[in-house]
């Protein structure tokens, strides 16, 4: 894995904000940036060849333009081109398994189709190997290092999800808010009686599982302010929620999902669907 934050462009604004964010969290965490823009009919460059210069002009200027105005918000970036002459959803597939993150504009809330490039960005969401961050047009110039928020489930190692968390937090010198929803089944409610108990013994409940999934990383990063959070509504509700005034949400997906199960469970749809905010999607075990 090269030490890089790689941010697909298209050549729309969407991507445009994108790359803006992915330099900004490139020089946080001392990383170069990749500008990757695939396109299946790239031609390769040769000196006698002026045919391919002129195929080759759009790519080339949306790289260009990209690079031009990041490094001169960023002088001491260390910024990469990469023009790949694949389809973009393998190419940002292989540039993900090689990157720290891989970074995508988006383009609303409405529809699947919405994201980067139709539907691509989702599918790469669901199969990429490294955290991928989806970044709106429209919002990306509202960051404020208020704090960033992570989702947590308690069920399973969320080991990247949660060094993915702390770092981000630290390296943003802002606090990090642990988020986990949950709300009581019908089973549970009708076990233990009124509902006001119910809350109550589930909040502790949850609460103590969040405190011993969080323990370990407090030691790691002392320096990290953790506010967290039990919210008795769905996952899904909870996060979307905790998020609303936020710099990033941080959810986590599994990396090998049942075979016949979506690869995108509900608290990512909802995420990336519904937050107004930057969602990073982690892979873990």
């Amino acid at each position: 894995m090269e030490q890089v934050v790689t941010v697909g462009l298209d050549g729309s604004a969407e991507s445009l904000a994108a790359a803006r964010w992915a330099a900004q969290e490139a020089e946080r965490r001392e990383l170069a940036l990749r500008l990757t823009h695939a396109w299946i009919l790239l031609s390769p460059p040769t000196p006698d060849s002026p045919a391919a210069d002129e195929q080759n002009y759009w790519a080339q200027r949306i790289v260009h333009e990209a690079h031009t105005e990041l490094s001169g918000l960023h002088p001491r970036l260390t910024i990469m081109e990469d023009l790949v002459a694949e389809e973009a959803e393998t190419a940002l597939l292989h540039a993900a398994a090689r990157s720290r993150m891989l970074v995508l504009g988006s383009r609303g809330l409405d529809r699947v189709a919405s994201f980067f490039l139709g539907d691509i960005g989702l599918q790469v969401v669901g199969r990429a190997e490294r955290a991928v961050v989806l970044v709106r047009g429209d919002r990306a110039a509202e960051e404020r290092q208020r704090y960033v928020v992570v989702g947590l489930s308690l069920h399973g190692p969320q080991d990247n999800l949660l060094e993915f968390a702390y770092v981000t937090a630290f390296t943003r010198g802002v606090p990090l808010h642990a988020v986990h929803g949950r709300k009581p089944g019908p089973a549970y409610t009708a076990a233990r009686g009124a509902e006001a108990d119910v809350a109550r013994d589930l909040a502790e409940q949850s609460r103590q599982e969040l405190d011993e999934v969080l323990r370990p990383w407090r030691e790691k990063f002392p320096g990290v302010r953790v506010i967290d959070e039990i919210r008795l509504e769905s996952p899904a509700q909870a996060v979307v929620r905790a998020a609303a005034d936020s710099d990033l949400l941080m959810v986590g997906r599994r990396k090998h999902p049942p075979t016949l199960g979506p690869r995108l469970g509900p608290v990512v749809q909802a995420a990336v669907h519904h937050a107004a905010c930057p969602v990073a999607v982690v892979p873990h075990e």
